[in-house]
């Protein structure tokens, strides 16, 4: 009786889809990121890369842990160049994996937002056409990506509060984005999701102004 019970747990077990070791990496590396060890969760993200040569999203996250950390060390002029160069390695890297990719698009525009936001007198007039391009692009690639609207929204509302001008309009385009957001379901577990909380959090603002 034992050895037939066995048998029955064995046959079940063996057809339960195991995690593989993409996944394990991809969850310890994401879990690393979340704990805001972002060296050791790029490293990681690469060393996924180097053995999924055909897979964009190692590459796409270990960019965009970079240029989000690009945020918090502005003032911090040579370690955030030297961040952003690798950054925009691991870009160049998906890119070539998944060309025209909206998600890969939003990622090379915040990086140069990051640029901008670091020395607006040397990059706000070389790259603020190239940010508005890139979400133009990708927002005719996927019309229906809510986080193409929301960032490139969040351009337009920092844009128009800079020359002085109504942000109402791209309030609701943030507005659209959280609609968008509520329907929005990623490819697979580890394609980008990200995003939501923000919009809620920019639309709450919009309606406090």
């Amino acid at each position: 009786m034992y050895k037939i019970a066995f048998f029955i747990v064995f046959l079940i077990a063996s057809h339960l889809p195991a995690q593989t070791n993409y996944e394990k990496g991809m969850d310890k590396a994401l879990g690393l990121w979340s704990q805001q060890k972002t060296e050791d969760a790029v490293n990681l993200f690469e060393r996924i890369a180097s053995a999924e040569t055909d897979n964009w999203l190692p590459p796409y996250y270990a960019a965009q842990a970079l240029i989000l950390d690009g945020f918090s060390i502005l003032n911090e002029k040579e370690k955030l160049e030297k961040q952003l160069k690798r950054a925009q390695g691991f870009i160049d890297d998906a890119t070539a994996i998944s060309k025209d990719n909206p998600e890969i698009m939003i990622l090379q525009a915040l990086l140069h937002t990051v640029y901008v936001a670091s020395d607006g007198a040397t990059y706000g007039m070389t790259l603020s056409g190239k940010i508005v391009k890139l979400y133009n692009q990708a927002k005719i690639i996927d019309p229906t990506n809510p986080r193409v609207l929301l960032n490139k929204a969040e351009w337009d509302i920092g844009s128009a509060k800079y020359f002085g001008q109504d942000t109402a309009p791209f309030c609701k385009d943030i507005e659209k984005a959280v609609e968008l957001f509520a329907n929005f379901k990623p490819e697979t577990k580890f394609h980008p999701n990200w995003g939501k909380e923000r919009a809620e959090a920019v639309l709450k603002t919009c309606k406090e102004n």
